[in-house]
């Protein structure tokens, strides 16, 4: 027969076990001074506090070396029955209070849901004591013990977990600020030869062929606009595409028949949010490393897949087998710099390969469908 008193030795362990449960939610805020906080009102988070909550309350169950097999499957009922009210009670309490929490700084925010953590876990504590052993054949100092250690276990455990919090959310933010510092140097990066090439295009045009030298102007103009804009701003795929366009025009300006395009990207959605300046830098690249390396030119492919809601694009070039050292270098920079633009707005979904093969290089680009005007991926 189990004994009455130790069920609540595992109960006075509970409320401080069942906060660090949102740790494995990693939402990423979009700005700096966003709220550190999870979002406890996502199905996902509900979910990971549930599970981890459940876990802690089998390790509790299993921790104790006396008591019975059979003591132990009831230890477990109870124990589960109150970490999970414990868990969705707090996450319950933090998903309503954060809307008024964005009114403060984080240090307030802090303080607040400190104390709301504490708050909860007397309330839930008052409230099983009472349900569970009432009367209680100890007295009064059983009560206050079970009052006070649950308290003090979660102040400690809830401080250090709002302090991880704080510490993931200041990383992040400099991470993404990073993120974003080099994104915009990309998008201002614009090789000299290119822009070289282009007034130098642009000037003998002007003679023989006003109309076209006009087009190219504006051409130029929208890629300088593009490259100029706000890093953290997202275009739809029909403007990238139309923007890798208008940069291939101009390069058909200058290479002629020798640069030869095949587009199959019907099966894309055109309204699909991509980060600007996704694409045409891999053109550029292909253009620069592949068909100016080859006399007599070649055909740069790009495919569009959707598979669900994962978007592929590929953009295939050929290559000369005596390409220099320095365009591999360059070239391996710039994929660089497309892979960590899409870890900063897709995180792990989105994705950059290359290959080579049979005198081909091959540029993959996997990221998630979502549409223009869906909200912000890092907001989710």
């Amino acid at each position: 027969m189990l004994v009455t008193r130790p069920p609540i030795s595992y109960f006075m362990g509970m409320p401080g076990t069942v906060k660090p449960a949102p740790k494995q939610q990693q939402t990423r805020p979009a700005r700096a001074d966003e709220l550190f906080l999870p979002d406890f009102c996502g199905m996902r988070v509900v979910f990971v506090v549930v599970l981890i909550a459940q876990l802690c309350a089998i390790v509790l169950t299993l921790a104790p070396m006396n008591v019975p097999v059979q003591g132990r499957w009831y230890n477990l009922a109870m124990i589960s029955l109150f970490v999970q009210w414990a868990a969705l009670s707090c996450s319950g309490v933090l998903c309503l209070s954060r809307p008024y929490l964005g009114r403060f700084t984080n240090r307030e925010v802090g303080l607040i849901s400190y104390s709301l953590i504490l708050l909860v876990i007397l309330v839930i504590s008052e409230a099983a004591y009472w349900l569970i052993y009432y009367p209680d054949p100890y007295g009064d100092s059983a009560h206050w013990q079970f009052l006070l250690r649950n308290l003090l276990i979660g102040a400690i455990i809830g401080g250090l977990v709002l302090r991880y919090f704080y510490v993931q959310q200041q990383w992040r933010a400099r991470v993404k600020t990073e993120s974003q510092s080099r994104l915009q140097a990309l998008q201002s990066r614009i090789r000299p030869h290119f822009l070289f090439n282009s007034m130098n295009t642009i000037a003998s045009l002007t003679r023989i062929d006003p109309k076209q030298a006009e087009i190219a102007v504006e051409n130029l103009a929208d890629l300088f606009r593009i490259s100029l804009g706000d890093a953290r701003a997202s275009y739809t795929l029909k403007e990238e595409l139309d923007l890798c366009r208008r940069y291939l025009e101009i390069e058909s300006l200058r290479l002629g028949d020798r640069l030869r395009l095949d587009w199959q990207v019907e099966p894309l959605p055109m309204d699909a949010r991509v980060p600007p300046l996704l694409l045409q830098p891999l053109l550029e690249n292909a253009v620069y490393h592949g068909i100016e390396t080859i006399s007599g030119g070649g055909t740069i492919a790009i495919h569009g897949e959707r598979n669900g809601r994962n978007l592929l694009i590929k953009i295939q070039n050929p290559i000369s087998p005596s390409s220099q050292p320095p365009h591999q270098k360059g070239n391996r920079l710039a994929m660089d710099n497309i892979r960590q633009r899409l870890q900063a707005v897709y995180d792990k979904q989105g994705k950059l390969e290359t290959e080579q093969q049979a005198g081909q290089y091959i540029v993959s680009i996997h990221f998630p469908y979502k549409k223009h005007d869906d909200e912000d991926p890092d907001r989710r």
